[in-house]
C-alpha cells in the first residue's frame, strides 16, 4: 500500500466546471471504491451507506457531503484489506483525506472528514457500551488509532466547533456496514457536493 495520496484526482479538481469536478471525484469514487475496507462492504458501498444516513436524517449538504467523503483517505492510498500491512500500522487516512480535500470545500466539510477516528475514540470513552457495538475490524483499528481517550483529549476534541457533527458522521459511518443493502448511488448526491464546492447548487 502506498502512503503516498494518489495525484491524480486533485488534478482534475483544479480545473474545469463544477460539473467537472463532481464528475471526477465520483469517478474516482466509482473506480477507486471497489475494495473492501471492512468485512462486510467495499469502499464505496461504505461511503454510500454512511451519506444514505446522513439522506434518512434529513442532515443538510455539508454534513451529508462529509458523510460521503469521509473515507476518502482510504481510496486516495489504496488501503484495503487485501494489502499485506493492512490493519498493522495507522496511516491517519482521516487526516490525509481531510487534507487532499482542504483546497477544495469549506472547513465544515473538512472537520468532520478529520475528525471522524478521533470521534470514535471520544464516543467510545463517553458511552461505555459503544465499544461493543464496533465491526471487529473497527475495533482493532481503534487500538492502533489510540485506544480511549485521556480526560484532556477529550477536552480540547470538544473545544472543536465542528465535533457534533464529526460525532454524528461516526456514528453514521458505524451503521454503514451493511451486505447488500439496496440505497441511493452517487448521482444522489450530486446537488449537495456541488454546492459545498461552489456555495450554490449546479444548474
Amino acid at each position: 500500500m502506498s502512503q503516498h495520496a494518489d495525484p491524480t484526482l486533485a488534478r482534475e479538481l483544479k480545473q474545469g466546471t463544477v460539473a467537472q469536478k463532481v464528475d471526477a471525484l465520483f469517478g474516482y469514487m466509482e473506480k477507486n471504491g471497489q475494495s473492501y475496507y471492512d468485512e462486510a462492504v467495499t469502499q464505496l458501498d461504505h461511503a454510500l451507506q454512511c451519506a444514505n444516513q446522513a439522506r434518512l436524517a434529513k442532515a443538510d449538504a455539508i454534513t451529508t457531503t462529509a458523510a460521503l467523503l469521509h473515507d476518502l483517505g482510504h481510496f486516495l492510498v489504496d488501503e484495503h484489506n487485501e494489502e499485506s500491512d493492512f490493519l498493522s500500522e495507522d496511516f491517519l487516512h482521516e487526516t490525509i483525506g481531510a487534507d487532499y480535500l482542504e483546497p477544495f470545500f469549506p472547513s465544515a466539510v473538512i472537520e468532520p472528514v478529520k475528525l471522524h477516528v478521533p470521534a470514535k475514540r471520544y464516543i467510545c470513552t463517553t458511552d461505555a457500551m459503544y465499544y461493543d457495538t464496533l465491526s471487529k475490524a473497527s475495533k482493532y483499528s481503534f487500538q492502533l488509532q489510540g485506544g480511549f481517550m485521556s480526560e484532556s483529549e477529550r477536552t480540547a476534541f470538544e473545544q472543536n466547533e465542528c465535533f457534533r457533527a464529526a460525532v454524528q458522521v461516526r456514528k453514521w459511518d458505524d451503521l454503514a456496514k451493511v451486505t447488500n443493502l439496496a440505497i441511493p448511488g452517487l448521482p444522489e448526491y450530486r446537488d449537495a457536493v456541488a454546492s459545498c464546492l461552489t456555495g450554490r447548487k449546479v444548474l
